[in-house]
């Protein structure tokens, strides 16, 4: 005759019995859902349930049987509306609650008696009917052993074995017992505050315990009170309002003991009521209750904590200890640089990451358009992209999976994680990473050096969080990235990778927003996670766990490796690994790359010729005549400068064991300048390009500055230009004389980021980079006058290397090398429409990674010797690993 409604259980159609003549609701099995034993048990057990439970305030089950492999119930039609539906209107007179909650009391009062608990006793699980309450849907019934009675104590109790698994948790949230969130054994107790809950929503219209997610709701449940109902509905008699929080008691044992004893105390109180008026009366003064209000709020506010961070951080219950590979989802899957990790949710039933759609696709860090993010439903095969992320890049979920937020454009962004519309939530030009806090807050670095932010999900201006200035070195030489939120929305890990890349002097630190704690956890390069009691990292190629306090930063026991073989990112200081809250990890297979290998390539992109041997290369330069190539590396101890000329005939020079880079040729090829630190600023010298001799000091910093970052020099030599951060408006481009002793002058110097200066052949104009239009793009300007400034890239440019003849420029959008031609003698200048080239496939995106020669060739280093792998890896149980 029609369906009536599906629930988790089973689906009820109203039919006609015409055995009986009367209208009867048949509920079934999905075909789905009976090839699951499990299910099948709880359905047997729900006919078994209801047969027992002949009352006229519970549903009444007429049949039980299976035809054609359908399993199904015949049960009593009950006609009228649901609580639920009822509540849409509002609260219920006070006849109507005390009625209708006395009616339930005495029907939960049976089920108890039969030894049943209802176990998702809610608004929409009660029918309003003319004859009276109705209580339905015992699928979630779970057996318990019968109430001690004079009857019962002298006849064996049934054997019932359990079928819900220990530490499982059935029913509705917002209606659950302490005791059912924490996946105890339960009894009646626990229906009495359902039912508690219950009465205080429609008496308030409000519910007892809200949060935005199943985590705040539990969180709530665990450790807040209701607000108190005197505060709502003023004029509530006392003793119903002790009633209905003595139902919510945390402990079971403060509760009332029996739905019997609850059903007598309603009904005495409508008695009292029709006796003395429903107006009469609190016996408090406003004074008390003020009071107790207060003592309420501050309890709830100091238990919140505790509670979010011991529901989150609870040991997950025992589950099968599982690994597999997820197959490519037919998109490339991109996790360089700082596009980050795929990000599982954190209920462990998808995966975010940031997919391209040809093999070969142009990454999303700058300008790139083919990349977006793309869902992947762990129980699907299927791959699904998120709309409107075009250029996306490192992803990552809200605290209820809900939606991802993530960055493109120079900005913070967020979208649902079902489709819908954008929405821009503040500006982040060249971001390492955030985090969506339990609180709702993101946490986020919004560049390489900017300070660890702090945003609502709604917007705003980014508020820095203060003192995490570390002592021992200059405030622009921090750069704090992949920040990640602890289970209690107060703590948070970041790291601290002064280089940006990997080297001995990163640290993991755990501190709070409101910026009183910053403490340095371990040296590691990598960044870390929290899940099931223990912090998550990347050491030596394995992912590795150890005990971990996240209330007070404090790490205990030794790490044990769970993994083996996990790729790391060591030019950004990422490990590609995420986990979520019930024991699942995800991560990308692969060994981190050892080095890289400096490649020639024709303008078509075919390689030419191999230069040097594998190393850590970052930046490379080549001389004006072409011979000779200058090129620093990095390791965990050390850089060093080679010198090497283009049949490969290698000079070695080590800069004092320091962290020495950037290096650039004078016009006459006869000496390299270069950055050196030495427990300090990044200080400019000069030095033979032979190696001998000693370095020579060109310009020194102040202490508390970072010093300069990348190095040109004019090719008539009068001039040195280097990019340079200043504290009030982020990098700026500065000129410095280098004959006499001139002092240095601001050349580029706004509120946008200016960076990678690099001189035109005839030295009149200065090629640099600028995000001034919220990304990074390719401009030229006049030198040494400045004034005039053309865009040379369009969607998007970094690193400008002019053509030996000046009449063209190369640069990299995504993965793609570009070419715009110019006349800088026409007025204005004129460019021609951007070429794409080949793609380039680099190792390192930090430095000035690759050059080109005078005879047109590009030198560049090259990706990872060892790809990494195209498809995920999942552990399920992963803490089963750490028992083993």
């Amino acid at each position: 005759m029609g369906p009536l409604g599906a629930g988790g259980m089973g689906e009820v159609y109203r039919a006609r019995d015409t055995r009986l003549e009367r209208t009867v609701a048949i509920k079934i099995l999905p075909a789905n859902i009976s090839a699951d034993p499990l299910a099948k048990q709880r359905f047997e057990r729900e006919a078994k349930t209801i047969s027992g439970l002949n009352h006229p305030n519970i549903c009444t089950l007429h049949d039980v049987g299976s035809q054609n492999g359908v399993d199904y119930l015949v049960m009593e039609c009950v006609e009228g509306e649901t609580l639920a539906k009822r509540l849409e209107k509002g609260p219920l007179p006070l006849d109507q609650l005390l009625k209708i909650g006395q009616e339930i009391a005495v029907a939960l009062d049976k089920a108890h008696r039969n030894g049943v608990v209802h176990r998702d006793l809610k608004p929409g699980n009660i029918m309003l009917t003319a004859s009276g309450a109705k209580l339905l849907d015992f699928g979630l019934a779970k057996p318990t052993a019968p109430m001690v009675t004079l009857a019962t104590m002298t006849a064996a109790a049934p054997k019932q074995p359990p079928v819900t698994q220990e530490g499982t948790i059935v029913g509705t949230f917002q209606y659950m017992s302490p005791e059912q969130i924490e996946g105890k054994e339960l009894d009646g107790r626990s229906d009495v505050f359902s039912l508690g809950a219950v009465l205080y929503e429609m008496l308030t219209g409000k519910k007892a315990f809200e949060g935005k997610t199943q985590l705040s709701v539990a969180s709530a449940i665990l450790e807040k009170e209701p607000a108190p109902i005197s505060t709502i509905k003023p004029l509530t008699p006392a003793n119903l309002d002790h009633a209905i929080r003595k139902c919510l008691a945390k402990d079971c044992d403060e509760r009332w003991q029996t739905a019997r004893d609850l059903a007598s105390e309603l009904k005495w109180i409508g008695e009292s009521a029709a006796d003395s008026g429903a107006s009469g009366v609190a016996k408090k003064s406003w004074k008390s209750r003020l009071g107790l209000v207060w003592a309420v709020m501050m309890l709830a506010g100091i238990g919140v904590t505790i509670a979010v961070t011991y529901f989150a951080t609870r040991p997950a219950p025992e589950a099968p200890l599982m690994a597999s590979v997820i197959p490519p989802p037919g998109v490339f899957v991109d996790t360089s640089g700082r596009i980050g990790p795929p990000q599982i949710s954190p209920d462990g039933k998808r995966i975010a990451f940031i997919g391209c759609k040809s093999e070969s696709a142009a990454a999303s860090i700058v300008g790139g358009k083919t990349c977006s993010i793309w869902l992947r439903v762990l129980a699907s095969t299927e791959a699904r992209e998120v709309g409107d992320t075009s250029g996306a890049y490192y992803p990552f979920w809200s605290p209820d999976g809900r939606e991802i937020a993530f960055f493109g454009d120079g900005k913070l962004k967020r979208v649902a994680a079902d489709g819908g519309p954008v929405q821009i939530i503040c500006d982040a030009a060249d971001a390492r990473g955030g985090s969506w806090g339990s609180s709702g807050i993101i946490i986020f670095a919004a560049t390489r050096l900017s300070p660890i932010l702090r945003v609502t999900p709604d917007g705003g201006t980014p508020v820095a969080i203060a003192a995490l200035k570390p002592s021992s070195v200059p405030l622009e030489e921090v750069s704090r990235r992949w920040p990640y939120f602890l289970p209690d929305g107060e703590h948070f890990l970041f790291v601290d990778a002064p280089n940006g890349s990997c080297t001995e002097r990163n640290e993991l630190h755990f501190a709070s927003i409101d910026g009183k704690q910053d403490v340095s956890l371990m040296r590691t390069c990598s960044s870390a996670t929290f899940a099931n009691g223990n912090l998550l990292f990347w050491r030596d190629g394995n992912l590795v766990a150890q005990r971990f306090d996240p209330r007070t930063g404090v790490l205990s026991g030794v790490p044990t490796a769970i993994v083996e073989h996990a790729s790391f990112e060591t030019l950004f200081s990422i490990a590609e690994f995420s986990t979520s809250a019930d024991g699942k990890l995800v991560y990308m297979a692969g060994d981190a790359p050892t080095g890289s290998q400096l490649v020639w390539y024709d303008r078509n992109g075919k390689v030419t010729g191999t230069l040097g041997e594998h190393d850590r290369y970052v930046n490379v330069a080549i001389s004006r005549d072409g011979s000779h190539v200058v090129a620093d590396t990095t390791s965990l101890k050390e850089s060093k400068i080679q010198v090497l000329d283009s049949r490969g005939t290698r000079t070695l020079m080590t800069l004092r064991n320091s962290d020495g880079g950037s290096p650039t040729w004078s016009p006459d090829g006869r000496q390299i300048y270069f950055t050196l630190t030495a427990n300090g600023p990044r200080d400019i010298y000069v030095r033979s390009a032979d190696g001998s001799g000693e370095e020579k000091e060109v310009l020194k910093f102040n202490k508390d500055q970072f010093g300069a970052l990348h190095l040109a020099v004019s090719p008539d030599g009068k001039y040195l230009a280097y990019d340079f951060i200043d504290r009030a408006t982020g990098a700026d481009i500065y000129t410095l004389a280098l004959a006499g002793e001139g002092k240095p002058q601001p050349f580029l110097h706004s509120a946008a980021n200016e960076t990678f200066p690099a001189f035109s052949p005839d030295g009149r104009w200065l090629a640099y980079e600028s995000d001034a239009s919220g990304r990074k793009e390719v401009y030229i300007t006049p030198f040494p006058t400045g004034g005039a400034q053309y865009q040379v890239s369009t969607v998007g440019g970094e690193r400008a290397v002019w053509r030996h003849d000046g009449k063209e420029i190369y640069y990299r959008e995504g993965l793609r090398m570009m070419a715009v031609q110019l006349n800088t003698t026409a007025s204005p200048v004129a460019f021609s429409s951007p070429t794409a080239l080949f793609e380039l496939a680099s190792s390192n995106l930090n430095g000035r990674y690759y050059d080109v020669a005078p005879d047109g060739r590009f030198l560049t280093n090259t990706s990872p010797l060892t790809p990494k792998a195209q498809s995920f890896s999942l552990v399920v149980n992963w803490p089963g690993r750490l028992k083993k």
